[in-house]
């Protein structure tokens, strides 16, 4: 397999872990054998020009090394993994080719496959163009030589880079994310945690560390591999912009299918936010199905940072959050993660006088009331949209009357959506829903409000889990229910619509009811 990063040319690889292989100091010599002669003996030795611009890539990345014999080859060329799929491509549109014509090699007669020979069972395919500088066959034979020269090189120092990964994670969950980021030496701001269990996990963390091997550099998403306890755990490193997390996501889906595992993913959280992230991994792997790997955050293809455009939702986030400074962004963020100042509090290093003054100071700042649910939803959607390249020239002010702003999406399209996402849900659920997320995901004075026993409203709202197939206790996926649900309501959905059978699950609002624990808190 291959390290590197991205250097060279459009990568379809996921992301890779993060490691201290050294870089190469000499190149190394490779002698270009195949099937087809090159007229000279000196074409055959590393001083032949062509296989010296290979070696020179290769000294720098496995991406760039790609990238180079796609280029000698006047085409393209992709390195495709049986698990991870095609993990460098140049261009990005030919891994999906590339994947095919290492699965098909047979049906592929116009394009050069060659097995790297590797323990992984990997692929390099080359498409050549109209005036490739060598023949294909000679350029995928010397591509492939470099490849396992790296591959070596990456098992030399693996037990290092490992013991590396679980020391950056133990600082992570410590709360120590300025001396993560300083033993990483990179800009990374923000983690995505995925969190796997299973019988299978020492199997699944070897196949995971082949898919995606140590890079000499940083920069983009980055990953730390390793093992805590009993768990699996996957870490994307990147900055605030969050980047494409779908390849990454994907390459874990894979691995816990085929080693039927299971486990939950976090939403995109700033380092010094890992503990909520953790946590937040942690409850949606709870219950999951074997083989499955459960979305904590966001509504998945339903959520919003997908159903809203990119650029609309961009430039929203920017003229809401302009007022902010860092500290005070990351504040916010904190505590709409968190709910609570006194669980913010720690996870920012701060006090939690410190906490309610910034909060204060936000509410000022942003003239709005902090303690609506619909502010503190559309707050939190601005915070987890992508960074805006430039300072906005204005600001917006949030309004609440309005869960989704006619900047971000027309008002027709934003009911079709909330009216598709909430149809598996009855009056009845909707009402209890739209009640719980007004309090802030709080079980008992939403069941004080219906009425109901706080077991009751536990039931149903497990009952809202399975039908609409989500996380409730994630933070983000509240806010965006919350969205939908305030965007579809009528004048009857209210507590007092709520239809009555009768009956002990029943009980006059007001009056104490049977103890239940609540999704949200009691």
């Amino acid at each position: 397999m291959t390290g590197g990063g991205a250097a060279g040319g459009g990568t379809g690889r996921p992301a890779e872990p993060w490691g201290t292989a050294a870089p190469w100091e000499t190149p190394v010599p490779v002698r270009a054998t195949g099937p087809a002669p090159v007229p000279g003996a000196a074409a055959q030795e590393v001083t032949c020009p062509w296989v010296r611009r290979l070696t020179r890539s290769a000294a720098h990345s496995g991406a760039s090394l790609v990238a180079e014999a796609a280029t000698l080859a006047d085409g393209w060329a992709a390195l495709v993994d049986p698990v991870a799929g095609a993990v460098h491509s140049t261009p990005r549109s030919a891994g999906g080719e590339a994947e095919r014509a290492a699965a098909h090699p047979g049906a592929a007669a116009h394009l050069t496959v060659h097995q790297v020979a590797d323990s992984d069972g990997t692929v390099l395919v080359i498409g050549p163009g109209r005036a490739p500088v060598a023949p294909a066959a000679l350029i995928a034979q010397a591509t492939a030589d470099l490849l396992r020269v790296r591959a070596r090189r990456a098992d030399d120092v693996r037990g290092a880079e490992q013991r590396l990964h679980t020391a950056v994670l133990r600082l992570l969950k410590e709360g120590r994310p300025e001396l993560a980021a300083d033993v990483l030496g990179a800009a990374a701001t923000h983690a995505t945690v995925h969190r796997l269990t299973g019988r299978a996990v020492h199997a699944a963390h070897q196949t995971l560390w082949r898919a995606a091997q140590p890079g000499t550099t940083l920069g983009g998403t980055r990953m730390l591999v390793c093992l805590d306890g009993t768990e699996l755990v996957v870490v994307a490193l990147h900055g605030a912009a969050h980047g494409d997390q779908t390849a990454v996501r994907s390459l874990v889906a894979r691995i816990a299918d085929r080693h039927q595992l299971s486990g939950g993913a976090a939403d995109p959280a700033p380092l010094d936010m890992f503990a909520t992230a953790w946590a937040e991994a942690g409850a949606a792997g709870t219950g999951a199905t074997v083989g499955c790997l459960s979305a904590a955050g966001g509504l998945g293809a339903h959520g919003l940072l997908r159903v809203v455009p990119a650029e609309r939702l961009r430039a929203w986030a920017a003229t809401v959050l302009r007022p902010l400074d860092r500290d005070r962004r990351r504040t916010l963020e904190a505590w709409l993660r968190s709910g609570s100042v006194q669980t913010a509090a720690p996870a920012l290093d701060v006090s939690e006088g410190t906490v309610r003054a910034r909060l204060r100071g936000t509410a000022a700042l942003l003239a709005a009331d902090l303690d609506h649910p619909t502010v503190q939803a559309q707050l939190l959607l601005a915070l987890r949209a992508p960074a805006a390249p430039r300072p906005a020239a204005a600001t917006a002010r949030l309004r609440p009357e309005l869960p989704l702003p006619a900047e971000l999406i027309h008002a027709e399209d934003a009911r079709r959506w909330a009216a598709t996402l909430l149809a598996p849900l009855d009056t009845r659920l909707r009402i209890a829903l739209r009640c719980w997320l007004r309090r802030r995901g709080r079980t008992a004075p939403a069941a004080a409000e219906l009425g109901l026993h706080r077991s009751t409203l536990t039931a149903w709202l497990t009952e809202c889990g399975k039908a609409l197939d989500l996380e409730l206790s994630s933070a983000t996926t509240r806010a965006e229910l919350h969205l939908a649900v305030e965007t579809i309501a009528t004048p009857d959905d209210v507590p007092a619509a709520l239809p009555r059978r009768g009956g002990r699950t029943y009980r006059a609002a007001g009056r104490s009811g049977a103890e239940g624990a609540g999704l949200g808190g009691g």
